[in-house]
């Protein structure tokens, strides 16, 4: 018997549940798991969304629209592995819209993405999928997990230009002890191919790029519908506090952001800072946009144990941003200050700052005002 087949038949008790969306990375996940010999089971979450009858999508939220339903039950059923759509609406509109509205309302730029792996993914789909008896959750998150004598690590997919650990920083030991990312050792372009050999119709589905429950990527008319007491015009100040012009609202701006501030002036200015105590928008040049120094907050620690000491690692504070060293410096159970050893640009309240050890996940945190 060869060891491919040595290891299917041993995979044969062992039942796995995909997070199945119809598009190409889940599908191909589900495909793998199904040669691999596993008990496989996919699950697909009915979101919240907002959208009206007459958009795109149909009022539904783009990760399960219909015709991602019809997808993948069609990719399920070719698969010959069952298939269910579970209903998280309501917690999805609680735990992570909810954060989304709260975020911008007080003058940051909140990572949704963030919450629902934290609260979605990996608390309530877990939850689903343990309760059918499965012994492991499997997503099509470009990631890695990896089992140590004593503990899991959470690494960074091999595709460095669509890894998605930044996102699964919120992950603990017991989450990561019932995780699977099967493409998260392939590229991109490798997973297309596979879809090919296997025979999936989704190899060539675009990628899923804007929040999936906004109808049409614009968060602006969604937070006028939903959170119209945050958009309240107020000042623009310079450095100094001397104010030069009228914002529309803070949260239809976003740190570094130059374009429709409409100040007239010798340099570019760009937003710095917001205040939403005063309601206030800062500007500055671009050199303000610097800094050497940040605090997070919330800050989840993968090996479940706080570092005793200060340590030095690689910091990345957006999604695909470029790590950059830095002395973390843990405070409490959960916040952080970062020192980098170089300035960096941008960072932005809201956003996670995420340690990494080479491609090891350490943990991470929100960035704090």
């Amino acid at each position: 018997m060869t060891s491919a087949a040595a290891d299917k038949r041993a995979n044969a008790g062992t039942r796995v549940v995909i997070a199945m969306s119809g598009g190409v990375d889940s599908s191909v996940a589900a495909a793998l798991l199904v040669e691999q010999g596993y008990d496989v089971i996919g699950l697909m979450l009915r979101l919240w969304s907002d959208a009206p009858a007459s958009a795109a999508h149909g009022g539904h939220n783009k990760c399960c629209a219909p015709d991602a339903i019809i997808e993948a039950r069609a990719i399920a059923g070719q698969l010959a592995i069952p298939f269910y759509v579970v209903d998280a609406q309501q917690i999805f509109r609680e735990q992570v819209v909810q954060f989304f509205l709260d975020g911008y309302s007080a003058g940051t730029t909140p990572n949704p993405c963030l919450e629902c792996n934290r609260h979605i993914r990996w608390t309530f789909l877990l939850n689903e999928a343990l309760s059918l008896g499965a012994q492991y959750l499997a997503t099509g998150h470009f990631a890695r997990v990896q089992q140590l004598p004593a503990s899991w690590q959470l690494l960074r997919g091999t595709d460095a230009a669509k890894d998605q650990s930044y996102v699964l920083s919120v992950l603990n030991q017991q989450q990561l002890a019932h995780a699977m990312f099967p493409v998260g050792a392939y590229t991109k372009a490798e997973v297309r191919e596979l879809a090919r050999g296997f025979g999936l119709p989704v190899h060539s589905r675009r990628d899923s790029q804007d929040l999936c429950f906004l109808p049409d990527g614009d968060y602006r008319p969604f937070l006028q519908q939903h959170a119209p007491a945050a958009l309240k015009p107020g000042a623009i100040t310079d450095s100094s506090g001397r104010q030069v012009g009228v914002h529309a609202g803070l949260p239809l701006y976003t740190i570094g952001q130059r374009k429709g501030l409409r100040l007239a002036g010798p340099e570019p200015q760009y937003v710095v800072a917001m205040d939403a105590a005063t309601n206030t928008l800062c500007v500055g040049p671009r050199t303000a946009l610097e800094s050497t120094r940040l605090r997070a907050e919330r800050v989840n620690w993968v090996a479940g144990t706080v570092p005793a000491a200060a340590f030095q690692a690689q910091v990345q504070i957006r999604a695909h941003g470029t790590p950059a060293a830095a002395r973390i410096m843990p405070e409490g159970s959960d916040e952080a200050t970062v020192e980098f050893e170089a300035a960096v640009q941008s960072a932005t309240p809201g956003q996670a700052a995420v340690f990494y050890a080479g491609a090891e996940v350490l943990g991470g945190g929100v960035i704090a005002p």
